[in-house]
This record gives C-alpha cells, sequence and structure tokens, in this order.
C-alpha cells in the first residue's frame, strides 16, 4: 500500500509543482522583460511556492518569521539540498529580493533564460564575472533588494549535512553593513530529490535570529562564516537524532 500511495504522491507532486510554474511562465517572462516589473516576480514564486504545498497537501510550517528585519534589507543564508529551496525561499523573504546563482542555472530549460534575467548570476570560475555579480548584489542591497545566497555553492553533499560555505555571502554583508539572516530548510531534500523526483514528508523551515553587521570588516568575514555555518548545522542536529557532525568534516 505504502508502495502505491508513492508512486500515485510522485505524479501527483510533481504535477503541482510543474504545471503551475507552466502556467506562471508566460508572466514570469513578462516580469522578467522589464527591471521595474521584476518585484512582482517575487510575487509570482510565492504564489508558485503556496500551490505546490496546497495542493500536496504538504505542512510546511516556518518558524521564526519574526525575526526578519522589516523593511530592511538582508542577505538571506540556507542551505540547499534540493530544486525545491528556490520556491520555499519565496514563502520565507519579504518584499522583493534577487537570488544569487551559478550561471549553470541558465541553461536550465524553460526555467533558466527567465531566472538569469530577474537574478545574479555568476560564474565562480571567472574573477571577472565573481567581481561583477558581487557589485551587482551589493547595489541591490543599496535599492533596498535582500539577496538570497546558497552558501554552499549549489546542490552538494549528502543530505542533511552541510558542505563547505563560500564565502561571498558574508563579504557582501559587511561591505553592505546589512545584516546575515541564517534559514535551515529541514526537509526540502526529503520531498523532492535532484531528479525532481516528489515524495510526501511533512516539512519544515527555521528562520534564525539575524547576525548584525554594522562594524564588522573583512578581518570579521571569517568568523560571521562559521557563525552562520554553525547556527544552522545545528538546527540541522537538533532535528535529526543520528546527525553526526564529525561524519562529513567540512567545517568552514
Amino acid at each position: 500500500m505504502r508502495h502505491w500511495f508513492n508512486f500515485l504522491f510522485g505524479i501527483w507532486g510533481g504535477l503541482s509543482f510543474f504545471v503551475p510554474f507552466l502556467l506562471f511562465l508566460p508572466l514570469l517572462h513578462l516580469s522578467a522583460s522589464r527591471p521595474k516589473w521584476h518585484p512582482y516576480a517575487s510575487k509570482l514564486n510565492y504564489a508558485w511556492a503556496r500551490l505546490f504545498f496546497w495542493f500536496s497537501f504538504l505542512p510546511l510550517p516556518i518558524v521564526g518569521k519574526t525575526n526578519i528585519p522589516k523593511g530592511k534589507p538582508c542577505v538571506y543564508c540556507a542551505n540547499h539540498t534540493s530544486w525545491l529551496d528556490i520556491i520555499a525561499m519565496g514563502l520565507v523573504v519579504e518584499g522583493d529580493y534577487k537570488f544569487m546563482g551559478k550561471d549553470s542555472l541558465a541553461k536550465v530549460p524553460l526555467f533558466g533564460a527567465m531566472f538569469s534575467k530577474l537574478h545574479i548570476m555568476v560564474n565562480r570560475e571567472s574573477k571577472i564575472s565573481s567581481l561583477r555579480a558581487f557589485l551587482k548584489a551589493k547595489e541591490a542591497l543599496r535599492q533596498g533588494q535582500s539577496i538570497i545566497i546558497f552558501p554552499e555553492g549549489g546542490i552538494k553533499g549528502e543530505p542533511p549535512y552541510l558542505s563547505v560555505f563560500k564565502d561571498g555571502a558574508f563579504r557582501l554583508a559587511i561591505e553592505a553593513q546589512v545584516a546575515i539572516v541564517p534559514v535551515t530548510l529541514l526537509d526540502n531534500w526529503k520531498i523532492m530529490d535532484k531528479k525532481f523526483q516528489t515524495a510526501w514528508y511533512p516539512a519544515k523551515i527555521m528562520v534564525h535570529e539575524p547576525i548584525d553587521t554594522k562594524g564588522l570588516t573583512s578581518k570579521d568575514m571569517e568568523a560571521l562564516q562559521q557563525q552562520t555555518f554553525n547556527t544552522i548545522e545545528e538546527a540541522l542536529a537538533k532535528h535529526y537524532p543520528d546527525y553526526n557532525a564529525d561524519k562529513i568534516k567540512q567545517k568552514v
């Protein structure tokens, strides 16, 4: 019986994910066509995420949403284990925002062209591309837009364990003097895997207290990076009783 439930939910969950996306796709491309329309994409991402979780009958409590600074741009740092993380973060962040993501996302059919126009793409192998993306993100923060970064640099490692954090998010937050908001996405990898296969599982998101960067300098970057890593890892370890922080030694 369980096998049939998983099979049927896999089909239903996939439809719940892709059908709203295809319905919103023309509007997403339209919102991407002009910078002044970009904020509408955030609302569409929110609607897409809501429809997916509603139609899939997936509970998604967001714990600690009161920790989000009101009316202030921030750098959101979350662990990354599933494609679902992108739309799930749309339920967390309030107001307008931009993702910073790998330029390889631009090659994803249907999704890539629109995503690359709306958000900030970076080729981490190129110093010029990295600098350009950094300056774009800094300007977005100055204009009041938040930045969402998965500091692991992609879906890597063995979930729920964290991979090494790259330092871009922390350098950005310090230079812009905005808070880092750590976010732990606890269960998305159990709902949708790397191949977009879906399964029913009660998900949960934790938004942690913001980490202030006022007065911090580049000398404080490593400590800020480690604090963010520890905050997310501690939530994972508490959620998963068998979590062994020494199993994969990938500290900052």
